[in-house]
């Protein structure tokens, strides 16, 4: 489920009735920080409802995610593997994709 396609166009209309001399754009700015924030979203909502995350909690009161100190450093290490694992795909597709090195001899 996402945004409707006018909704970077509503929100700039809401902020400059709010901030009228702000001058705040929906492109880049609002829609890059909407991309970080729904990036954001997501790992935390996959922390506390993924599958195979047990041991990841809510903390109503200070409002954040709360877990021991095993699980995060398990959770990490995860993450560093999967990440490791798509710059190291990424490199062998670049490699692919790349043509040789050329060399050009000028007179």
């Amino acid at each position: 489920m996402g945004f409707k396609a006018s909704y970077l166009n509503e929100l700039e209309r809401m902020l400059e009735k709010v901030l009228p001399h702000a001058m705040l754009k929906a492109k880049p700015k609002l829609e890059s920080r909407i991309r970080t924030l729904k990036r954001d979203w997501t790992i935390v909502y996959d922390m506390l409802s993924g599958k195979d995350n047990s041991g990841f909690g809510w903390n109503e009161h200070r409002q954040m995610v709360v877990v021991e100190d095993a699980v995060w450093n398990s959770y990490i290490n995860i993450v560093e593997e999967i990440d490791s694992e798509d710059i190291a795909i990424v490199e062998e597709i670049d490699s692919i994709s790349r043509p040789s090195s050329l060399s050009i001899e000028i007179q």
